[in-house]
């Protein structure tokens, strides 16, 4: 239980660090029911590459002691910030379009529903 709490707090932490970044359109997905990568799956996007940029460098100087890994921070047009049970995915709008991963990981049947991966 307690392990829980301790995600809950660092997740709500993670999204208000992102609000105060002016991340754009934050979307908190649970995937603890559908993969084993994690618990949470947080989706937001920058408004340019520079955005991008600096939203992943604050999360991680402020949460450095929480990660895991971090991958794309020389591309910004897509970051990942690995917390363990949360996974942060940062994109340019237009990539985070392409890729559509809250269409891949929301609590919705699929079985009808083609989805291309670029």
């Amino acid at each position: 239980m307690k392990i829980n709490l301790t995600v809950k707090t660092l997740l709500k932490k993670i999204v208000k660090d992102l609000e105060e970044l002016k991340a754009k359109n934050i979307e908190v997905l649970d995937i603890k029911n559908r993969s084993a990568l994690g618990d949470y799956m947080i989706v937001v996007s920058g408004t340019s590459s520079r955005h991008v940029n600096a939203i992943v460098n604050k999360i991680v100087k402020s949460h450095k002691k929480n990660i895991i890994s971090t991958e794309g921070l020389k591309s910004t047009d897509w970051s990942i910030v690995d917390f363990g049970d949360i996974i942060l995915n940062v994109f340019k709008p237009e990539a985070r379009q392409h890729y559509s991963l809250e269409k891949i990981w929301k609590d919705n049947d699929l079985k009808d529903e083609k989805i291309g991966f670029g």
